[in-house]
């Protein structure tokens, strides 16, 4: 059967702007199973109808629920028409798959229709040799702003930013900055702002789009402008200057050099994206798990994880010395055996409860000097008074298990004690790492959860066997 009668019996979307998700909002399985096979047929018809005309998003989206073979073969059958902005809809081990096989050129064409926030994230990841290989082939305006934004530091607000931006002199009239508007070819698709610069391209305030439309046309500028809401200094690091955003309600806000020099915008799109990602990075961290992606392959995700779980390997045998200075005590008291779990388990949990929420909060900045002393006694506090209810509970549980209610008081004694203590050590260390410089989203899980085993079974094996002489 040939292609063109194969177009006849495909069924299709009833539209290019279907809606490809179902309810669980994952990529339809007969949408899938449409792609695929329009891939396998080279029926570059389909693709360009249903695949091409979708949201960057939603490619980004199908790019990943495809298997590998099929992703690429779909990039180059939709060729010029494929939208290069979904390749940062996706994470980097399928953007890196995807450039790496395209050729330059295509690429170059590709990133010249580009804003230069989203050609950067796609440009950084390329080896040098690519990059600027890629670069040589851009106009010379353009390639000087995407190399000053790699000039930057990775996860800097200058890596983030836009170089396209609206800027006036301080003496035009509102009428000027409206034709200029007008007029110029190259300004960016969308803004809400409009900046005011001098020669040197210091930046000197902002006016608002709405505050241009509602003024008189013989106004200056410099008669409506207000000084910038919070310049964000390029070498900013990129979640600090997303919790400016949240902190002030911005929308967008400038990017200045050490000079005071407007080199960009910031805009609440790229925002979420830092948000999103800090995030991610965060709880990924928390796992120890690195920055491993759901695509990566198994030596990959291997490599990424076996650091933490040799860390955790040692951190263990440190929990076990502990329990071998009590083996007399373990052998003539079965019981010990059977309950000591119970109090490092609780611990472990109480610690890190204590700890996420330390460490989200020194993320979003909502522990500083001036609170931490309060919070730290807050959580000692919660501590204690979940050990003494848990103490309770614990008790009755060992008592009449045992049938000997001296344990139940023992093991309600171990677990105060250690309740206590993971709740300091939740907070305290990360707090210590986030002084000393380490990022405590790395290191916290593992030192919290042993203090906690080994505060757990020292304080229980070692009331026991000064309460039963043992």
């Amino acid at each position: 059967m040939t292609n063109d009668a194969e177009e006849l019996v495909r069924p299709r979307p009833d539209s290019g702007d279907a809606d490809i998700y179902d309810e669980d909002g994952n990529v339809r399985g007969d949408f899938l199973a449409l792609v695929g096979a329009a891939i396998a047929d080279r029926d570059t018809i389909f693709l360009r109808l249903h695949v091409a005309r979708l949201h960057e998003s939603e490619i980004g989206d199908l790019l990943e629920s495809l298997q590998p073979d099929q992703r690429l073969a779909l990039v180059r059958l939709l060729g010029d028409e494929f939208d290069m902005t979904a390749l940062t809809e996706v994470d980097e081990t399928i953007r890196r798959e995807i450039v790496d096989q395209l050729p330059n050129e295509q690429i170059a064409a590709a990133i010249g229709e580009l804003d230069s926030d989203d050609a950067v994230y796609i440009l950084e990841d390329l080896d040098t040799e690519d990059r600027e290989e890629i670069l040589a082939q851009l106009p010379f305006t353009e390639r000087v702003r995407l190399r000053r934004a790699l000039d930057y530091p990775e996860s800097s607000a200058g890596r983030r930013m836009q170089t396209e931006f609206v800027a006036v002199p301080p003496f035009w009239t509102v009428g000027q900055t409206i034709d200029y508007m007008r007029d110029e070819e190259d300004l960016p698709y969308s803004f809400s702002q409009i900046f005011v610069i001098d020669p040197t391209f210091k930046l000197l305030g902002a006016v608002d789009l709405d505050k241009i439309l509602r003024t008189k046309r013989q106004t200056k500028v410099e008669a409506i402008m207000r000084e910038t809401n919070h310049p964000i200094p390029a070498e900013m690091d990129q979640e600090e200057a997303a919790q400016l955003f949240e902190q002030y309600d911005l929308l967008s806000a400038a990017v200045v050099d050490e000079n005071d020099r407007l080199v960009g915008v910031l805009t609440i799109d790229d925002v979420v994206d830092v948000i999103h990602e800090e995030a991610d990075e965060d709880i990924k961290r928390l796992g120890g798990v690195g920055d491993e992606e759901l695509s990566d392959n198994v030596f990959s995700t291997v490599r990424s994880r076996f650091l933490w779980l040799v860390i955790n390997l040692g951190t263990a045998l440190l929990s076990a010395s502990v329990i071998g200075l009590f083996d007399e005590s373990i052998e003539k008291m079965i019981a010990l055996a059977v309950l000591m779990p119970i109090v490092a388990s609780m611990g472990g949990n109480a610690g890190t409860q204590t700890m996420t929420v330390t460490v989200r909060a020194l993320a979003t900045g909502d522990i500083d000097i001036y609170n931490a002393g309060r919070i730290v006694r807050r959580e000692a506090g919660v501590g204690v008074a979940n050990g003494a209810l848990f103490s309770v509970i614990m008790g009755v549980i060992a008592a009449t298990w045992f049938h000997d209610y001296q344990l139940g008081f023992v093991i309600g004694a171990a677990m105060i004690i250690n309740l206590f203590a993971a709740a300091l050590a939740g907070i305290l260390l990360p707090l210590l790492l986030h002084k000393v410089g380490a990022d405590p989203a790395i290191a916290s899980s593992v030192f919290v959860t042993t203090v906690t085993d080994c505060t757990g079974f020292f304080a229980f094996l070692g009331i026991a066997t000064w309460w039963f002489g043992i």
